[in-house]
């Protein structure tokens, strides 16, 4: 005989006459309600908001804004200047603004990870380096009038010296990583005062300092470091990405200041990219959303950090709306601080 099958008439009527093992538990056709979004940050916070300093603003992987990737002058307040650029070239390879800086000629330098560029005030580019295949750069550095330091992520990894106005390599530097992913190899790069390069080996947990041949002259253990500067005492400010720190270690490896999310409960931590020491002793650190996937959480967070020396938060920068949307934060340049990225000058 036959196995009887069951209509759909009686696999609704089922229900009706109790449970068995043909019911549909309804609870299972009931969608689950997504969590509402976290607060992320006390409705007022310290500081004047994007009026506390003047700066140049850059960030990363704003998806919000595909077709406008932007680097910030922000004055008074407001933004004063701007140059974007979308988020995909035309053959879909990324293009994010890691690293931006003003120079004292008025043109601004950055790396965009498919390449390096210089644009005047009037938003024309004065010099281009496109990454060549296989290839990623996420640093760049001032170095001296029309020269640039580059960390070139890749197999091998070069940091490079360029005349920006002859666009001559004036030197590679070979990088050694047993890292071979591109993308997860290096971020920021600096040269020291003693023509050193500091080099956050974001892949494998540690900072090196390197000479000029590519040689180790020093190393200190890192969880995920995502920028490193070498301070006026002699000491380095390391920010450490998606470990959520920046930490002040001496020469022999020793934390002797460190910040991290639970200086600060109130606020809800991004990844901690990068890190300056102020004049005064400050420290201002970027805090990067995008890799929290809930966007309705990043106009709560706050971008950008400036902490006492004793963690007393003096500024915390929400900017998230009209007239000033800032965006995620990568990197920062206070205009007002003393001249940066000079030999007994603040380095960034």
């Amino acid at each position: 005989m036959p196995t009887p099958r069951y209509s759909l008439l009686a696999f609704l009527i089922v229900p009706l006459l109790g449970r068995s093992v043909f019911a549909v538990d309804p609870t299972t056709l009931i969608a689950p309600v997504p969590p509402a979004p976290r607060v992320m940050s006390p409705a007022v916070l310290p500081g004047n908001g994007p009026a506390q300093h003047d700066f140049l603003y850059a960030g990363e992987w704003d998806t919000r804004k595909p077709e406008k990737q932007s680097v910030f002058i922000v004055r008074g307040g407001k933004i004063v200047w701007s140059y974007s650029m979308p988020l995909r070239r035309a053959d879909n390879g990324v293009q994010e603004f890691d690293d931006a800086t003003l120079l004292p000629s008025g043109n601004v330098i950055f790396s965009r990870m498919s390449g390096a560029g210089e644009v005047n005030p009037q938003g024309q580019i004065a010099w281009d380096y496109p990454a060549p295949a296989g290839t990623e750069i996420h640093s760049i550095q001032a170095i001296g009038e029309n020269r640039v330091l580059l960390m070139r992520n890749g197999n091998p990894a070069l940091a490079m010296i360029i005349n920006t106005r002859t666009n001559v390599v004036e030197r590679e530097i070979p990088i050694n990583t047993p890292v071979t992913g591109t993308h997860g190899q290096f971020r920021h790069i600096r040269m020291t005062a003693a023509n050193t390069l500091l080099v956050p080996h974001l892949g494998e947990n540690r900072v090196v300092e390197h000479d000029l041949d590519g040689k180790e002259l020093w190393s200190v253990e890192a969880k995920s470091p995502w920028s490193a500067v070498r301070l006026r005492n002699g000491n380095t400010l390391i920010a450490g990405d998606w470990s959520r720190y920046v930490r002040e270690v001496d020469p022999a490896g020793h934390t002797v200041w460190e910040f991290t999310q639970a200086d600060v409960p109130d606020i809800i931590l991004g990844n901690l990219q990068t890190a300056n020491r102020l004049a005064n002793g400050n420290t201002v650190m970027c805090s990067w959303v995008a890799g929290n996937k809930n966007l309705e959480e990043w106009p709560g967070s706050v971008q950008v950090l400036e902490v006492t020396p004793d963690k007393k938060i003096v500024w915390a920068l929400r900017s998230w709306k009209d007239p000033v949307d800032l965006g995620t934060a990568t990197a920062i340049q206070l205009l007002d601080e003393p001249e940066t990225n000079t030999p007994g000058g603040i380095m960034r």
